[in-house]
């Protein structure tokens, strides 16, 4: 049952969306690619490059998930969740290696 309690305007869905894909996208390729980083047994600077290659990858998937049909909401809390889970493997594997 699809409930809405205050009417929103396509203009601010658009908004959210767009917002959803610039700051969820970066925060879930940001993520990603300290993640590889931390994970990749190459050498310092080969890890942070292959981890910042992914994350462009990671970005346009990011963007197409925030565009997808799918409520607002779940496209926030899904690029935001997925941030939050690689970031904390990424900050607790950091040392790792």
């Amino acid at each position: 049952m699809n409930i809405r309690l205050l009417p929103i305007s396509p203009g601010w869905l658009l908004l959210g969306r767009i917002a959803a894909a610039v700051v969820g996208g970066y925060a879930l390729a940001a993520a990603a690619a300290v993640l590889v980083a931390a994970v990749l047994p190459a050498g310092h600077a080969e890890a942070a490059i292959a981890g910042m290659q992914l994350s462009f990858a990671v970005y346009t998937a990011a963007v197409i998930w925030a565009f997808s049909p799918v409520p607002l909401l779940r496209a926030w809390l899904g690029l935001l969740l997925s941030a939050a889970v690689l970031g904390g493997l990424g900050w607790a594997l950091r040392g790792a290696s």
